[in-house]
């Protein structure tokens, strides 16, 4: 399995728009086939260490197959071009992925 998992910084006022993008990630779960499952929401540790990034989630896929048949799909791409628009500044400095095997 392959966990992949984003870290953003969005803008103030985001809220509303961040969780209709993540409801279409969910919508994706049982439809695109190796999603298993995803979550995710605002940043809601009192630990303060989130450098400003204020909202994350996480994808598990059946495989690395699965996941980089995932990445360019247009599913993947519509979602990224609309999460652009909400970030806190640039693409480099406001998201983060990293995956890892489970």
């Amino acid at each position: 399995m392959i966990r992949h998992m984003v870290m953003v910084k969005l803008k103030p006022g985001s809220d509303t728009a961040a969780q209709a993008l993540f409801e279409r990630f969910r919508s994706m779960v049982g439809s695109f086939d190796g999603l298993l499952s995803f979550s995710g929401g605002p940043y809601s540790s009192p630990e303060g260490i989130n450098r400003g990034f204020n909202y994350g989630f996480s994808m598990d896929f059946r495989d690395a197959a699965a996941r980089d048949r995932y990445l360019p799909s247009p599913e993947h791409v519509a979602i990224a071009q609309d999460i652009g628009p909400l970030l806190d500044g640039s693409f480099d400095d406001c998201v983060v992925a990293f995956d890892y095997a489970c």
